[in-house]
């Protein structure tokens, strides 16, 4: 269950820091009743912005897939990584 906070509990910051790092999720702050902020950890942050970011390349793989680009042999990559950064 998503934590809601009305904005006037940003006054207390260390508890909102805190309550950010606990849970470990985005922390959502309400103005007027209305949803008016996020608020989340570094950490959180973070972990959202690498989700999406593999979100992008898999869209852009599909995409790939989609216009009829050949298909990569697996392990025939991984030889050519090894080789390239002396692990062969």
């Amino acid at each position: 269950m998503p934590e809601i906070r009305p904005i006037t509990d940003l006054r207390n910051t260390n508890e909102i820091s805190e309550l950010c790092h606990k849970r470990e999720e985005p922390i959502f702050i309400t103005k007027n009743g209305y949803g008016d902020l996020v608020v989340m950890s570094m950490k959180t942050y973070e972990r959202q912005m690498a989700l999406v970011e593999v979100y992008k390349k898999l869209a852009e793989a599909e995409k790939q897939i989609a216009d009829g680009m050949p298909l990569l042999d697996g392990e025939e990559v991984f030889k050519k990584l090894r080789r390239k950064h002396g692990r062969a």
